[in-house]
């Protein structure tokens, strides 16, 4: 359960840096107005593309870890053994 939410974060954080920095919201950022100079570093296209990766490693990361939520959940599926069943003896 632990790595299916870990994976979930993953994929939210992506999503979030991959796009938030090209929208309107990231223009008009408090923190950046109170900072003098601080607007013109964050609204640079190579800061909004940096963020942007950072986005779509989160992305592979939750996607690697959803994999591997399937990979061992498909694993101990054919590692399971069911039971011998007792022999029918022939009349």
């Amino acid at each position: 359960m632990i790595r299916l939410l870990r994976a979930v974060l993953f994929l939210e954080f992506g999503v979030m840096l991959l796009v938030l920095p090209w929208s309107a919201y990231w223009d008009r950022n408090y923190f950046a107005a109170l900072v003098p100079g601080m607007h013109e570093l964050i609204v640079n296209n190579f800061v909004r593309g940096a963020v942007s990766g950072i986005g779509v490693i989160n992305l592979f990361a939750g996607i690697a870890e959803l994999l591997a939520v399937y990979v061992a959940r498909h694993t101990a599926a054919r590692l399971r053994v069911e039971p011998p069943q007792p022999a029918k003896e022939a009349p």
